[in-house]
């Protein structure tokens, strides 16, 4: 299986699929690549190369103890693309993956990006801040952290029903959602569970968002239960100068995998790639 050294000698695991333009896609929490096979084979059956990899602490890539921190997220993402020497590259990000393009963006610009997607993601803040009225309240995440240090598995398979939402009337959420969000949640190590939320919750990418300056697809369900779309999506979409933005009626937040609008997200995906 492949990997790539980053420049502190950890292990990044990665899919590399097809021949074409590449499209990397980049995993929420507390998922792994697997997440994107979907989109993966959809892309590459029409003429794009697919890579997607698993961030430090997730899946088949390091487990490190620490460093886990968006600056960090940004500079695996870096070290794949230049390993790869990847031009014209498109970066497909889904919840806290959002927050590592952002920074991606932030920290080393665009001269190899062609366009970015934003699905279901975290930027340009979730914690609730007085200047973020909209934002998650700060016991919501130390009320996720000790689910995980308590009973992780347990917690990972209560938590699988917000996620997709199957604890909304005339869901569509199949039971193998909910078993594949357990095996891949299991996969990530307690301590990036831990410190990945602190990351994720409490980063502010407003600053990276202002250095778009390519064309941008936001998509976010209006029954996201993760990550709301009043403090995510709907700034991000006022900040970010050339963005498309779509909003899936009663999506949830695993848009990417949930039968129905997996089918959407994907045709509206291939019709964005294609320009």
């Amino acid at each position: 299986m492949p990997y790539v050294s980053t420049r502190d000698d950890e292990q990044i695991f990665f899919y590399d699929w097809g021949s074409g333009p590449p499209v990397i896609f980049i995993h929420g929490w507390p998922l792994n690549a697997d997440a994107w096979h979907d989109q993966m084979k959809a892309v590459v059956d029409n003429g794009f190369r697919a890579i997607a990899h698993d961030r430090r602490g997730h899946g088949r890539s390091s487990q490190p103890w620490g460093e886990y921190d968006f600056d960090t997220f940004a500079d695996d993402l870096a070290d794949l693309i230049n390993a790869l020497d990847l031009r014209e590259v498109t970066l497909v990000a889904h919840s806290m993956g959002g927050g590592e393009l952002a920074r991606y963006i932030g920290r080393h610009g665009t001269s190899r990006l062609s366009r970015a997607v934003l699905l279901s993601a975290v930027p340009p803040l979730m914690l609730k801040t007085p200047d973020n009225p909209e934002g998650t309240p700060q016991e919501v995440f130390d009320q996720i952290k000790a689910g995980i240090l308590a009973e992780r598995s347990q917690f990972w398979r209560d938590s699988a029903d917000g996620f997709f939402g199957a604890n909304r009337p005339g869901n569509k959420v199949t039971q193998g959602n909910k078993d594949a969000f357990w095996l891949m949640a299991m996969a990530e190590n307690i301590q990036a569970g831990v410190a990945c939320v602190d990351a994720f919750s409490a980063t502010d990418f407003t600053e990276d968002l202002k250095k778009f300056d390519i064309p941008t697809l936001i998509v976010h369900g209006d029954d996201d239960q993760v990550v709301p779309i009043a403090a995510s999506a709907e700034k991000s979409a006022k900040i970010i100068p050339d963005c498309v933005y779509k909003v899936y009626e009663g999506g949830s937040h695993g848009i990417a995998l949930v039968p129905g609008d997996k089918e959407k997200f994907n045709n509206d995906l291939l019709e964005f790639l294609r320009g």
